[in-house]
């Protein structure tokens, strides 16, 4: 039997996505503050094994290991002149993990500076720089795109729409990284929830949502109902996703830990569940363990 496309996937209850990447790969060995993106070509069987990971955990899509793989982050460790070799790695990775059952989402996140003119990014180069990642994910065999972790609604809507423009029928997953200060959410860049769907929605994402900040499981759930209601008043069908942290870090000698248990963490994604999310991940501490628990609480509704 022929696999369900995503958008397909989209229209059923839950689409459950994977968690944390980063720390996973320092558990398998890699070293801190190196670039992780390139262990697709250095250390793929790593990679294979968090994907693997995630899919016996019971997530239904996995991301690929792109955060940072655009020709900006990646000339910073070196490695800009081959943006195309690594996203492509990374997608054939992924795509081995998830099979013919499973899909795979191309995760792209932010530059890393500023369009002009408060950084020195010219829009047209970001938008030629997120295209051409989008391009090598594609040829890869990606399912769909995540644009995620954004803080500034020009630079995300530069990347939905170099998007886009080469992915043609796959769907698009937009995400930024709020925060709670004075009882709103905003990103670093004064965004709030309203503000990010007036932008976005309209240029055609499947899904707008949120994932990692400095916020509690309180705040995860607050923000998620936030987003629904307002996605609702609009009266449109795009879908709402959800990819908190295991809660708030704690600095211990240096190190940054969350210490959140994979129960508490699904009893949240379970709210967030209820108030009408319907793609649900993990974002900075998750593990398998995080996304196993998840996946027995809602996969039995």
């Amino acid at each position: 039997m022929k696999r369900k496309s995503l958008r397909e996937r989209l229209a059923q209850p839950l689409l459950l996505l994977d968690g944390a990447m980063g720390t996973e790969l320092i558990g398998r060995g890699a070293k801190p503050g190196r670039c992780n993106d390139y262990l697709n070509i250095e250390s793929p069987d790593i990679v294979l094994d968090v994907h693997l990971a995630y899919i016996c955990a019971g997530s239904d899509a996995v991301l690929t290991n792109t955060f940072g793989t655009n020709k900006y982050v990646l000339a910073r460790h070196g490695y800009g002149k081959r943006v195309a070799e690594i996203n492509t790695a990374a997608a054939l990775i992924a795509r081995k993990a998830a099979g013919e059952e499973k899909h795979v989402l191309g995760d792209i996140g932010p530059s890393g500076d500023f369009l002009k003119p408060l950084g020195t990014i010219e829009p047209g180069e970001l938008k030629a720089a997120f295209c051409y990642q989008a391009e090598a994910l594609l040829a890869g065999g990606v399912d769909g795109f995540i644009i995620e972790t954004m803080a500034a609604l020009d630079e995300l809507a530069l990347a939905v729409e170099a998007v886009k423009s080469v992915c043609g029928e796959q769907p698009v997953f937009a995400s930024l990284a709020f925060d709670s200060a004075a009882g709103d959410f905003r990103t670093i860049m004064g965004v709030n929830p309203e503000e990010a769907l007036a932008k976005i929605v309209p240029l055609g994402v499947d899904a707008i949502g949120f994932n990692c900040g400095k916020m509690s499981l309180e705040d995860y759930e607050r923000l998620a109902a936030r987003f629904v209601s307002a996605i609702r008043s609009t009266q449109q069908d795009t879908a709402i996703l959800a990819e908190p942290n295991a809660g708030l870090p704690e600095l211990l000698e240096g190190r940054t830990l969350y210490n959140l248990s994979p129960d508490d963490f699904a009893s949240a994604a379970e709210k967030i569940y209820s108030a009408g999310v319907r793609i649900i991940g993990g974002c900075c501490g998750t593990g398998p363990a995080h996304i196993q628990a998840v996946a027995k609480r809602l996969k039995k509704r």
